[in-house]
């Protein structure tokens, strides 16, 4: 059976493409880092909708780790579908900041995806998908998580050159998210007051992406785009 890697899947917007891609007839190996009891609950929603799952714990920041996370991942059958949703959003990250936290960023947001896609299209023997969740802030200027933004520029372009250098037989593709989820700690009425600034006057769910997933991975003549969700903020 064909076999979803999607990384940080326990909570938040991994658990909820998981569990889509599940309801798709997906088998999921779901990556955790430290959310191990979230894990378990989610391993636990797939195994009722009919698929079996694998807990891959691993430190994706960790490079090594993140290297063998994919032959964990094909113990549990073809691998098909990669998933780089694991990221890292710092409270402190300005132009101002030490930026102490540069190799945990650059190495969870950017460098595991890459070393994860590389592994991966080694792996694959038949038509498979990559898909990169990026962010639709990226390409509006601000002085807001600058280390954050710059990972998830690199990784815009990587998916770009990642999709003809994988090409014919993985396509690669990219979600650039906009209002979805609040920040962990944030102010649900602030994320709501954000709708006004959206021109469909809503912000999204994880729902929303997640059936974007579905869309891309059942496109046959896609690669390389980059698929914004944002309700027409960035226009």
């Amino acid at each position: 059976m064909a076999v979803a890697l999607v990384t940080g899947a326990a909570i938040r917007l991994g658990k909820a493409i998981a569990l889509q891609l599940a309801q798709d007839g997906y088998d999921i190996a779901l990556h955790y880092h430290g959310s191990e009891q979230e894990a378990k609950q989610t391993a636990q929603q797939i195994v009722q909708l009919g698929r079996k799952v694998k807990l891959i714990k691993a430190d994706l920041a960790a490079l090594k780790q993140a290297s063998e996370v994919i032959e964990q991942a094909s113990l549990l059958g073809e691998l098909k579908v990669l998933i780089n949703s694991a990221a890292i959003f710092p409270d402190n990250d300005t132009i101002d900041d030490d930026l102490g936290h540069w190799d945990l960023v650059m190495n969870l947001n950017l460098k595991a995806p890459l070393l994860l896609s590389q592994a991966f299209a080694k792996s694959c023997s038949s038509q498979s998908h990559i898909i990169n969740i990026l962010d639709a802030r990226t390409h509006a200027p601000a002085g807001d998580h600058l280390v954050y933004r710059l990972s998830k520029a690199g990784l815009w372009h990587l998916t770009e050159s990642l999709a003809k250098a994988l090409a014919p037989n993985v396509q690669v593709n990219g979600l650039a998210l906009g209002a979805i989820l609040p920040p962990p700690g944030a102010d649900d009425l602030h994320f709501k007051r954000m709708a006004n600034q959206i021109p469909l006057k809503r912000t999204g769910s994880p729902e929303d992406v997640a059936q974007a997933v579905s869309f891309l991975i059942a496109q046959e003549f896609i690669t390389g785009a980059i698929l914004p969700i944002d309700g027409g903020e960035f226009l």
